[in-house]
């Protein structure tokens, strides 16, 4: 049975890779790629952030921090702003080149969200239909298991990037 406690430390595991992966980290770190067709450092935790900006303010029935919160402007990427990395192209990989503390900001934001929010849950609530695009129609529990688990994935394959960078030698 999933509750809020366990997701919120589950979550919390995603903001740990996260610190992790953007301690002091400067821009030929957060820009490395492994080839021209690979993600960067930024562009993995600007994604999984968007994914969990989009995703759950979609459930919280609230505005994306993205806009409403001002970080669109502040990243001023060239995409339009519900973007959320999802079928970029490389081009468009290479093009999310924001400093750490702009990225950890707008993690932190998000995260503080999501932990803030949970708890309002009770377990009735994870039963919930959000989405009907999907055979089996996806519930609030699926949702959330589901950004948990690409955020880990990313918020990893981030990490897993930055030791490539250390070891080239930036």
């Amino acid at each position: 049975m999933l509750s809020s406690e366990l997701l919120i430390d589950a979550y919390g595991r995603i903001r740990g890779a996260v610190h992790n992966v953007l301690a002091d980290a400067g821009p030929e770190i957060l820009a490395y790629r492994p080839d021209s067709q690979a993600n960067s450092v930024a562009w993995l935790v600007w994604h999984l952030t968007r994914v969990q900006d989009d995703h759950l303010s979609e459930i919280m029935e609230e505005k994306q921090l993205w806009t409403a919160a001002g970080w669109a402007e502040r990243f001023a990427l060239p995409f339009e702003n519900d973007a959320t990395g999802y079928g970029q192209t490389a081009l468009e990989v290479g093009q999310v080149r924001p400093d750490a503390d702009h990225l950890g900001g707008y993690f932190d934001a998000v995260h503080s969200r999501t932990v803030a929010w949970l708890p309002t849950l009770v377990a009735a609530d994870f039963g919930r239909v959000v989405d009907l695009r999907w055979t089996p129609p996806v519930t609030l529990a699926v949702r959330l298991v589901s950004v948990l688990a690409d955020d880990l994935q990313h918020a990893g394959q981030a990490a897993y990037v930055r030791g490539l960078a250390e070891r080239a030698g930036l």
